[in-house]
């Protein structure tokens, strides 16, 4: 199974009230986090990580990615400071990653997804039904119905990770058009 998620946010006190989020603690929300996590995950399952892992001590850091299931990627966000410090325990660590899905239903029998961290208003091949999934915008960034592009952090999808089959169902809900374009 693939997952996704952004903006974990591990350690960060201040995220508890720059996002309003529903914690009575920091470290409340560090076990929620974690909790919901690996109910979801498998210690088999692949997570894409779109950025912001956590704003603590790598040694705090370090002992909270030992808990959590899955072989993790990293597409790095505006707070990878004791993330990079944790390279080991990460698959590997990127700034942008274009990511082939095998998907019956996609061009070829492939989905394109584009990670990155910030939302796009354009990427690779978005004019041909490829997905841009990020995180960053906490939630905040209204949902476009017309673009292909989605929010995966944890602040719009229950404090967990969400898999490659929910993003698909979302992105077929959408209305998106393909546009016309001069070469075509």
């Amino acid at each position: 199974m693939i997952w996704f998620t952004a903006d974990t946010h591990f350690g960060h006190k201040n995220i508890l009230d720059y996002i309003n989020r529903p914690f009575s603690s920091l470290d409340e929300m560090d076990e929620v986090l974690i909790k919901n996590w690996n109910d979801k995950v498998k210690p088999s399952d692949e997570v894409y990580h779109l950025g912001d892992v956590a704003l603590c001590s790598p040694n705090k850091l370090k002992k909270i990615l030992e808990r959590l299931n899955g072989k993790i990627y990293l597409i790095k966000g505006n707070h990878e400071k004791s993330t990079e410090a944790c390279k080991n325990r990460f698959e590997w660590i990127k700034d942008y990653y274009e990511l082939i899905m095998l998907d019956p239903d996609g061009f070829k029998g492939q989905q394109l997804v584009v990670l990155f961290h910030y939302a796009m208003r354009v990427w690779k091949a978005s004019h041909h039904c490829t997905y841009h999934i990020y995180g960053h915008s906490h939630g905040e960034l209204p949902d476009d119905p017309n673009s292909l592009s989605f929010d995966v952090g944890v602040d719009r999808h229950n404090y967990a990770p969400i898999n490659y089959q929910d993003i698909k169902k979302i992105m077929k809900n959408k209305n998106w058009i393909k546009p016309l374009l001069r070469e075509e």
